[in-house]
């Protein structure tokens, strides 16, 4: 029998799973009463791309998942001595928006499309004209709409539409429900009832209609649900597409299932008005809590919320740290061909840190790393680029300070926007692999956007964490706001790194942005002539 605090606990049911389904990789994360992780599991995966589309494979979500979850119980198993059979609370999340299509049989109609995939342009300009608010092109609603203008046979089939966060909780609970950050990426909600917008819902219907589609959308989109809310308990059937050898006891309560940028917002403690996070992996996005209305539209914000549904200012941008990822390959690869094998980490860091070497604005290089399509630029499709004038510096630390500076230069051409309509951010925290070096992209980041940066070890616990705690949340809440609950149980005394911008550093990413944008017609005709 054992003894030892955490593994009486697992034993007990006394802790609380996240799981998130990102972009590269599923990870779940364990948290014991204190909030902190006590067991790990995670599985790599890959979009593919298939008939020009950016998707995953139903199959690919199942096999996944329980691989993460058996990697989880054998991490239970290595660290505590213990066995999982039961946990007090669970939740999943996964990569926002997107597009999920189910008829009544709850058959998938159309393969998974991403939020990758942008070729829904001509419904998102429709749909922002006609409700009034910018309704980006990863939008469900947008994808859906396109859709309905292209005449795609599945339509008059839909009986539900869900991201892939929701698909997951439906298997695990049989409940069509979506927390309301992730909702607000499928429709517009509005912030004084926490639902979807009913005067958007109405104008969509009578636009629908024009194209002879006539199921009002309500009726197809899950329910809303805010954080704190119990969203359903995991079945018997749940259990088994988790776990299909039934180690695990159903009757588990869930919360409602969010998206990596809600996630993220908890991981980092950025829910309040007037702060923010910006997550960087295979996307890059800044989340801002917002104090009121802005004052129109913009094509480069989305109005999204929180979980608890305070609305959120959103510059989402398709392209991250992949294109970086792809380079540290290649220059893994030439360290082998030398004949030396270096971690993957020592790779990254070694790179990194040589970017700090670099002239202030990358020695006259300007990189562009759209591997997809960037609608913030305009761009359909992706094409990354190294440009250079022949009496540019091309070393080792300008190339890889470019290839940083690139990582950044969108995010900040849509927080200008919010910068101008008088946003203010008191704190704004940085998580996601591009800042597990410490003292570089935090640095860069602060000189992109003019504000200082903060980054703390429980930043980089990230999504599958901060859905473990709104789990927690849920089943410990106790009826505080989601706020104060995170303020005094997880986040009190926590040590944050904090940068400030640097003045040249600064002033060297002004001259990068300034190519970058005078370049941006050299990217569009890669796209139609490559």
């Amino acid at each position: 029998m054992t003894t030892h605090p955490v593994a009486t606990a697992i034993d007990e049911g006394r802790t609380t799973l996240g799981i998130e389904l990102g972009s590269t990789t599923i990870k779940a994360v364990l948290i014991g009463p204190d909030r902190r992780p006590i067991a790990h599991g995670s599985q790599s995966w890959e979009n593919e791309f298939v008939d020009r589309t950016w998707t995953y494979s139903l199959d690919a979500v199942r096999t996944g998942l329980r691989s993460c979850v058996a990697r989880l119980r054998e991490d239970v198993r290595a660290r505590h001595g213990a066995t999982l059979s039961q946990v007090g609370a669970l939740g999943v999340s996964a990569m926002m928006h997107g597009y999920l299509a189910f008829d009544e049989e709850g058959e998938l109609l159309t393969p998974f499309r991403t939020w990758r995939n942008t070729a829904t342009g001509e419904a998102a300009e429709v749909l922002s004209r006609h409700l009034g608010q910018n309704i980006p092109h990863r939008w469900s609603v947008a994808h859906y709409f396109q859709a309905i203008l292209n005449q795609e046979p599945h339509v008059s089939h839909v009986h539900r539409l869900t991201t892939l966060a929701g698909y997951v909780h439906h298997e695990l609970t049989g409940e069509w429900i979506l927390g309301i950050g992730d909702a607000s990426g499928m429709f517009p909600v509005d912030a004084a009832t926490l639902d979807y917008d009913e005067g958007m819902l109405r104008r969509f219907d009578r636009l629908a209609a024009e194209h002879g589609v006539t199921t009002p959308l309500r009726t197809l989109l899950p329910e809303v649900r805010v954080a704190g809310a119990t969203a359903g308990h995991l079945t018997p059937a749940g259990v088994r597409f988790l776990d299909p050898d039934g180690h695990l006891e159903p009757g588990a309560p869930t919360c409602p299932p969010e998206g990596d940028a809600g996630t993220g917002m908890v991981a980092t403690n950025a829910v309040a008005p007037r702060t923010g996070n910006v997550s960087a992996g295979t996307s890059i996005f800044a989340m801002v809590v917002l104090e009121g209305p802005l004052s129109g539209p913009h094509p480069e914000i989305d109005l999204v919320t929180t979980p608890a549904g305070d609305p959120v200012g959103m510059v989402h941008c398709n392209n991250g740290a992949s294109e970086l990822d792809a380079w540290a390959d290649v220059f893994g690869q030439f360290a082998h061909a030398l004949g030396h094998e270096v971690e993957e980490s020592t790779v990254f860091s070694t790179l990194f840190r040589a970017s700090l070497e670099a002239d202030a604005d990358a020695g006259g290089l300007t990189a562009f790393n759209n591997l997809a399509g960037e609608p913030i630029t305009g761009l359909p499709e992706g094409r990354p680029l190294v440009l250079r004038r022949p009496g540019s510096e091309l070393t080792l630390a300008n190339f890889m300070r470019a290839q940083l500076f690139g990582a950044f230069a969108t995010l900040r051409l849509g927080m200008d926007v919010l910068m101008k309509e008088g946003v203010r951010i008191d704190r704004l925290f940085a998580h996601g692999g591009l800042f597990a070096t410490p003292g570089v992209a935090q640095g860069y980041l602060a000189a992109a956007l003019g504000t200082p940066v903060l980054v703390g070890e429980v930043a980089s616990r990230g999504g599958p964490w901060g859905m473990a705690l709104l789990a927690d949340f849920t089943l410990r809440g106790q009826g505080r706001s989601l706020t104060d609950h995170l303020q005094a149980e997880v986040f009190s005394g926590s040590d944050l790194q904090r940068a400030e911008p640097d003045a040249e550093t600064a002033a060297g990413f002004e001259e990068f942005l300034q190519r970058y944008r005078d370049a941006l017609p050299v990217q569009r005709a890669a796209v139609d002539h490559t």
